[in-house]
């Protein structure tokens, strides 16, 4: 295997879970799950394939303080403050050139800082061949999640003909993305069994995604070019907000991943959830007898189907079905669990009003 390194991208809000998450306290950081923030879950799931040290983490920079003291054995200066909020395929830009200057015949994986994975040996297994192939042949590897439910909120991969490798997990050509299907479509995706969830996790070599971008983006592939010589430099920063000033958004999905025809998808088959929304804790929590997700403290009569988060207050439901009833400090969220994906619609209004910024 290559030496290999992993860049997480950290620079999300996560608007649908407002008002626990904002700005100054992103999803990322949240400790909702399993006691500890979701980005230092992330971490800690790598840490016997890939060291700290070689770990980079491409965030905003004005959360460079909060990720410092979340994963304090990540070197300080591997934690990367982008200027401005460029989506995924600059901050993968940013994470190639970093890489690149180490040893620019090196693998390495992109990862989500929000992401919930189960049976963790097996994560590392799908990195660690994923590396392999991504290392042997330049290919760009992506991993598809085998999916358990016909979902509306997550986009697609069509798999294809199965890669030989000399492995023991199943890596398949992905012949197409797909966008958000409506449930109709969604449901036949599950009956096909070959299309599989967009997990937004990829790995590839140094060489592989630069002739990507070159192919495909050669803005980037110009980005990373300037950037990196400065990497590890008292320069760096200042070098990134001068080049940020001209880049463009966009998704490392438009960028690269639907242009390219050397994809590989590594079959995911751990659990996985990106915890998208507020009735995604129903996956990770134990309703109660009336079918309640309730975080924190909060009495019920009647109320049924509902997820609460009121930790550090008292909530009292009476006759209410299936809401979605979030308490934070200086902001209370109610609405139906059908609704729910409309949060981020309530974030962007309270934006635009200029009134609560000290709440988002």
């Amino acid at each position: 295997m290559p030496e290999s390194y992993a860049v997480i991208m950290a620079g999300g809000v996560g608007e649908r879970f407002w008002p626990l998450s904002t700005s100054r306290h992103p999803k990322q950081l949240l400790s909702l799950f399993g006691g500890k923030p979701l980005i230092r879950s992330t971490l800690d799931r790598i840490e016997s394939l890939i060291p700290a040290t070689h770990v980079f983490v491409v965030t905003r920079h004005d959360m460079v303080p909060a990720i410092r003291e979340a994963l304090p054995e990540v070197p300080a200066d591997q934690i990367i403050g982008e200027p401005l909020g460029r989506n995924t395929a600059p901050a993968c830009a940013v994470g190639l050139a970093c890489v690149k200057h180490r040893n620019p015949e090196a693998a390495f994986c992109v990862l989500t800082a929000d992401h919930i994975i189960g049976d963790d040996e097996l994560f590392r297994q799908t990195l660690a061949e994923s590396l392999v192939i991504a290392g042997h042949d330049e290919a760009l590897v992506t991993i598809g999640i085998v999916p358990t439910f016909p979902s509306t909120g997550f986009g697609y991969i069509e798999a294809g003909n199965d890669v030989e490798h000399p492995g023991k997990l199943t890596f398949q050509r992905a012949q197409r993305f797909v966008e958000k299907p409506d449930d109709p479509t969604a449901r036949s995706y599950l009956d096909a069994r070959r299309y599989f969830w967009n997990s937004g996790m990829f790995i590839w070599s140094v060489r592989g995604l630069e002739n990507a971008f070159k192919q495909h983006q050669p803005e980037l592939a110009e980005l990373a070019s300037r950037i990196e010589p400065h990497v590890d430099s008292a320069g760096f920063d200042a070098q990134l907000q001068t080049e940020y000033k001209n880049v463009t958004p966009i998704s490392i999905d438009y960028a690269v991943m639907e242009k390219a025809e050397n994809i590989v998808m590594a079959k995911g088959e751990f659990s996985w959830s990106d915890v998208g929304s507020w009735p995604a804790l129903s996956e990770h929590f134990d309703a109660d007898a009336d079918d309640n997700i309730i975080i924190g403290d909060c009495e019920t009569i009647d109320a049924t189907g509902n997820v609460v988060v009121s930790e550090g207050r008292l909530t009292a439901l009476i006759g209410v079905r299936d809401l979605v009833v979030i308490q934070a400090d200086g902001a209370t969220l109610i609405c139906p669990r059908a609704e729910a994906q409309a949060v981020k619609d309530m974030v962007t209004r309270l934006r635009e009003s200029g009134d609560y910024e000290h709440l988002l």
